[in-house]
């Protein structure tokens, strides 16, 4: 963590030991969350929101959402009542036997996003994922394309 401490003149030695402490404890928070949470066993989608880009283009939104290190199997895409619903299921067993040894590791983790889609042909729809990313074209309707309402200021 980065502290500044206002210059106040000569420090007593009672009082640098105290500030000593605290950067003890600050170093101590930095390794925590530098070292251990970034470790290959660490569990991302438990702990981060998925990372969604939409962009508009005149007769379609192209929706851009980061899924770093998750399989095409474990996505789930889903339109219900006008709800564009994308949700990622990850679950992982690690089984390892050896001669008076076992190990069994079970991870799970789960995120989930919607966005409204009311003005988007829904069956014309289509997902693709590369490179971590799954990418959603979104047709727009003619009739939401055309469609513009002035607003009157009074």
């Amino acid at each position: 963590m980065f502290g500044m401490t206002p210059y106040r003149g000569r420090k007593s030695l009672a009082r640098r030991r105290w500030m000593d402490l605290d950067d003890m404890f600050d170093n101590m928070v930095d390794y925590m969350f530098n070292n251990i949470f970034n470790e290959k066993g660490y569990n991302l989608l438990a702990h981060s929101p998925m990372k969604v880009d939409i962009k508009e283009y005149e007769d379609k939104y192209l929706l851009e959402a980061e899924l770093p290190g998750v399989n095409k199997e474990d996505i789930n895409v889903e339109i219900r009542d006008d709800i564009l619903t994308i949700w990622v299921e990850r679950k992982e067993e690690i089984k390892e036997e050896r001669e008076n040894y076992i190990r069994r590791e079970r991870r799970y983790g789960s995120l989930r996003r919607s966005f409204p889609v009311d003005d988007v042909e829904q069956d014309k729809i289509e997902a693709r994922f590369e490179n971590g990313i799954l990418y959603l074209d979104l047709p727009k309707r003619k009739d939401a394309r055309d469609k513009v309402n002035r607003i009157q200021i009074r």
